[in-house]
């Protein structure tokens, strides 16, 4: 009876193993026919571009392959091809370089303007050291801000009216189909979860209830996991991404081309500026290094004082015995 019992327990685990390697079969065929559906359904965007036009908004077209059904009908359902192309996820990312001659003001106004739109900065290094001593080295600031993508345009505004612009780079990337294949992964593992504690409901054998509990474990780090992946492409999408760099400048860099007698004028003021910053540079290492001098100037002169001291000594000394040649000396 024995024998017959541990068969049975072992055709049971069988049979519900083969229901969940079944059941994972059929879910990976549907994702399968999901990235079939959404490569018809759109096409990877060009950079700063949405590509929502490769859908067509009628049901007779998917990006122009001539996938249309009869009688207008699409053949994946227009609901479907409509929810996808209405929900782009994009991901925006803005990398600027920034010259300014008011640092203060600029990193006072640009930290206000990332408070009030609502938005956050994720890192900033900033260096807060003497601008025109030490070889003129400039502050500057490198800073990654998030944004709420729908005051991105405003906040741009706010950089722009801050100070010169000289390099700024934008890139969108469309992050729809990633999104979606992971959202219907995850609605995949839950529903496989749900049929795990509905089954470790009903074990009424110890290795049914192990077999269970360990193929549950496996799910829910699997959702976990795919959640949290999620929930940073939310981020991501919901905050757009800017890399600012500010750094300050005595002259900001000329933006309209500039003619050739412009050009001559503009060498010559930088030259002439050149070479009174030198000179003022000079000025002001010199006047730092006074009390260097200072005190090596009161070494030299005890120096001086004391070889001269003992030049005389040895001059009266010499002087002495010219005058007094039969004395013996002492």
């Amino acid at each position: 009876m024995e024998k017959k019992t541990g068969k049975t327990e072992k055709k049971k685990i069988g049979k519900i193993m083969y229901a969940f390697t079944l059941f994972g079969a059929i879910a990976i065929m549907s994702m399968g026919c999901g990235e079939v559906f959404n490569s018809y359904g759109s096409a990877s965007p060009e950079i700063g571009h949405s590509n929502s036009e490769s859908v067509s908004m009628s049901g007779q077209t998917v990006d122009g392959a001539g996938m249309g059904a009869a009688g207008g009908e699409n053949l994946y359902g227009s609901e479907s091809v409509n929810i996808i192309s209405d929900s782009r996820k994009l991901v925006t990312t803005v990398n600027l370089e920034l010259e300014t001659k008011e640092f203060e003001q600029t990193m006072s106004g640009i930290e206000g303007k990332v408070q009030e739109l609502g938005g956050y900065i994720e890192s900033m290094d900033t260096y807060n050291g003497s601008s025109y001593t030490g070889g003129r080295s400039a502050r500057y600031s490198d800073m990654k801000i998030r944004i709420p993508a729908p005051r991105l345009r405003e906040f741009m505004n706010t950089v722009s009216s801050a100070g010169n612009i000289i390099r700024r780079n934008d890139s969108v990337e469309d992050v729809t189909l990633s999104y979606v294949d992971m959202e219907s992964r995850r609605d995949t593992l839950r529903t496989e979860q749900s049929r795990l504690l509905e089954f470790l409901d009903k074990a009424d054998s110890v290795e049914t209830v192990i077999a269970l509990e360990e193929r549950l474990s496996e799910v829910r780090y699997q959702l976990e996991s795919m959640e949290s992946r999620l929930r940073t492409l939310d981020n991501l999408v919901e905050y757009s991404t800017v890399s600012l760099n500010i750094t300050e400048v005595r002259e900001l860099t000329p933006v309209e081309e500039q003619t050739v007698w412009e050009r001559i004028g503009s060498g010559i003021s930088e030259n002439v500026s050149d070479i009174l910053n030198g000179v003022e540079e000079v000025f002001v290492w010199f006047v730092v290094q006074i009390p260097y001098f200072a005190i090596w100037a009161v070494i030299l002169l005890a120096v001086i004082w004391q070889l001269r001291k003992c030049w005389r000594k040895r001059h009266k000394k010499t002087k002495d015995n010219q005058n007094n040649p039969n004395e013996s000396p002492k």
